[in-house]
């Protein structure tokens, strides 16, 4: 007759306290309560018929049974994991999963992949939009990301992408109508547009235009997103900052114009990045270049901070 298995989840609970000699820390990293553990390894306790915790001084350790018994219960979750990883890898060969912001997934990354899988049908391109960075270790399933900054993460390949540039830009509309936009002081007879992820950046141009910072700080409208903005703008709520990327679609069909000729670089730039130990894998790699040849050419990499 075969022996019956004790709970998975008690077996789980024991691992990440084993680990970490914490039943604290063990609900931590499960997401549970620290009750919760303690009733998950007190049950298993009752399933195997021995202890396997022993406090000493305040402190947590493992009795001697426990110690025989975590090897074995360790290596059967990690040939779980690996298990399952190649399972999801085996179901993920045609599909390529892309983390950005949601700006830059809205206003530009969104045309191109569209492009991308009429040339190449057999991939099948999910796009993963996020304020955060990606953490490759523990988001598993995003391949790739085109994240903006100076190029440098530890363990990525990053692969320079594009410049960015930031200007003001409105409707058409709104620039010819009853106050006209002709100078950067007309400005001040209008509603700036801002987007809280790069609420600075109105300060940065005012002072390049030679024009008061005090006007960024007129009252205006905001938004979460830069998309947001800039669809104000094309609504013609007020004026947005817009940035290169995420304006050229609306610049080219006419929803929006660029009023001045003042135009700040960016120290930074756009890049498309991927954990060194995948970033060769055929579908990243076949994107990766594709997405790097629909750029415009002539779009030079910053220098290297420092």
């Amino acid at each position: 007759m075969a022996t019956r298995l004790p709970s998975l989840n008690g077996l789980h609970a024991f691992e990440a306290a084993a680990r970490h000699l914490s039943f604290t820390r063990a609900a931590a990293e499960l997401n549970v309560t620290q009750t919760a553990i303690s009733h998950q390894i007190r049950r298993l306790e009752e399933q195997l018929g021995i202890r396997l915790f022993e406090r000493r001084n305040r402190a947590l350790a493992l009795t001697r049974a426990a110690q025989g018994y975590l090897p074995a219960v360790r290596a059967a979750f990690e040939d779980l994991r690996q298990a399952t990883d190649r399972l999801r890898r085996g179901e993920r060969d045609g599909l390529l999963t892309v983390s950005t912001t949601p700006s830059l997934a809205a206003k530009w990354l969104v045309q191109r992949v569209a492009a991308f899988q009429d040339a190449h049908p057999g991939i099948e391109i999910r796009i993963s939009a996020s304020t955060q960075l990606v953490d490759f270790g523990r988001e598993a399933e995003i391949d790739m990301a085109v994240r903006y900054g100076r190029g440098s993460w530890p363990g990525l390949r990053a692969d320079w992408l594009m410049a960015e540039e930031f200007f003001p830009v409105c409707s058409p509309v709104l620039r010819d109508g009853d106050k006209p936009l002709r100078n950067p002081a007309d400005l001040a007879r209008h509603t700036l547009l801002h987007a809280m992820v790069s609420r600075e950046d109105w300060q940065l141009w005012l002072t390049a235009a030679g024009l008061p910072t005090a006007l960024a700080l007129k009252r205006g409208l905001s938004f979460d997103q830069s998309y947001m903005a800039i669809q104000a703008a094309i609504d013609g709520l007020g004026v947005a900052l817009g940035r290169t990327a995420l304006v050229e679609a609306d610049i080219a069909a006419g929803r929006l114009v660029v009023p001045f000729d003042v135009v700040l670089p960016d120290e930074a730039g756009y890049y498309v990045v991927a954990p060194e130990e995948s970033a060769g894998t055929p579908k990243i790699a076949l994107f990766r270049d594709w997405l790097i040849t629909s750029v415009a050419p002539g779009s030079r990499a910053p220098p290297p901070p420092g």
